[in-house]
């Protein structure tokens, strides 16, 4: 299933080997992994602590 999903890289991530990481969504997790690794682990979050995530990086 991993295999199968659309992985998306962040803005941030660039192709001269810095900071890669990819997400992908499915309709009940959030998945994240690093880009340099597609095969490596995978992280997994329910979309409700992916959200809190977001929500406690982008606050100043």
């Amino acid at each position: 299933m991993i295999s199968t999903l659309r992985w998306f890289k962040s803005s941030y991530s660039n192709d001269s080997g810095g900071q890669c990481v990819e997400v992908a969504a499915c309709a009940n997790a959030i998945r994240v992994r690093d880009s340099k690794k597609p095969g490596g682990p995978v992280v997994t979050a329910s979309p409700g602590a992916w959200g809190a995530f977001l929500k406690g990086v982008r606050t100043p």
